[in-house]
């Protein structure tokens, strides 16, 4: 393979590898910039998106379309009730921001240990793997160049879903509420906004994408454990951070540039220091746009 080829294949690596990590950066995105706070229970709910879809096909059969839904759905459903439990009874007694982010980090670590205690139970371990053949492994050609289909599908799925969400936020009613709570959720209020219904909508949007992203992360590499958000976690604060926090655009970009800095990084032989060359890049940059990428410069996440 010549170094055109090689580039192709590590870039192609690289876009699989980033749609996975701008849906997860999404739902940190999502709720920063509707509420103005870090909802650290996110890697959470990204592991359970994976579990859901392997219990799924594991014990109901369920296809991978089905499996994936029923994850989207099912992480959700979970992004909604931390939402209640451990972000509305505070936000209520007006409690600081650093309250909630100590409550989700509370709520991340309820969610591991419950995930722990599923796996013993199921499978007397805390790792299980998806059934072979659930999708194909024969290598699709692009070209010279081979591409595992799962990678494709994961791309396609990704942008599909972002496409989705910029619609949504920009197009409808519901987009101009969550951008009106996100200016302003007293001024919300006095329009007639929904306010709680809002937040309960935000959070079932990120919980869903953040699923999404854990089915497919699972899918990729086949392997699903009850800590399996944690090992990403960092990744989506840092796409965060680089892209601009509380910005959608900025939490796509920021996904696909780690994981293409982290791709160059091993395909120049230093995959022992990924995630280190990560962070020195995100610091260079940070020197020059404190705000990110596309961050705006002022307090406004609207």
């Amino acid at each position: 393979m010549d170094a055109g080829q090689q580039f192709l294949q590590q870039l192609i690596n690289a876009l699989s590898l980033g749609t996975i990590y701008s849906l997860f950066a999404l739902g940190y995105a999502l709720v920063f910039s509707v509420l103005g706070v870090l909802n650290l229970a996110h890697s959470a709910v990204f592991t359970s998106g994976a579990v859901i879809g392997l219990l799924l096909v594991r014990y109901l059969g369920a296809s991978v379309p089905v499996a994936f839904v029923g994850a989207m759905i099912g992480s959700g459903i979970i992004g909604v009730i931390l939402e209640l439990i451990a972000f509305r009874p505070l936000r209520r007694r007006n409690a600081p921001r650093v309250s909630q982010l100590i409550s989700s980090i509370g709520a991340a670590i309820l969610i591991v240990n419950l995930t722990q205690l599923l796996f013993q139970t199921l499978f007397a371990r805390t790792e299980e793997y998806f059934p072979r053949g659930l999708i194909t492994e024969e290598p699709v050609l692009l070209g010279s160049i081979s591409v595992q289909p799962i990678r494709i599908i994961s791309l396609v799925v990704a942008l599909v879903l972002m496409g989705l969400l910029q619609f949504l936020v920009h197009r409808t009613k519901l987009g101009l509420a969550m951008r009106a709570v996100a200016y302003n959720q007293r001024t919300s209020r006095l329009l007639g906004i929904d306010v709680n219904g809002v937040f309960m909508l935000t959070f079932f949007l990120a919980g869903a994408l953040g699923g999404a992203g854990g089915l497919l992360y699972g899918l990729s590499f086949t392997r699903v454990t009850p800590f399996m958000g944690q090992e990403i976690a960092l990744i989506g604060l840092t796409a965060i951070v680089l892209g601009g926090m509380g910005s959608i655009q900025g939490a796509v970009l920021g996904g696909f540039l780690v994981a293409i800095f982290q791709t160059l990084s091993i395909a120049l032989g230093s995959s022992n220091y990924r995630d280190a060359i990560v962070f020195i890049v995100l610091f260079l940059i940070l020197l020059v746009r404190p705000q990110g990428l596309l961050g705006q410069p002022d307090q406004n996440r609207a």
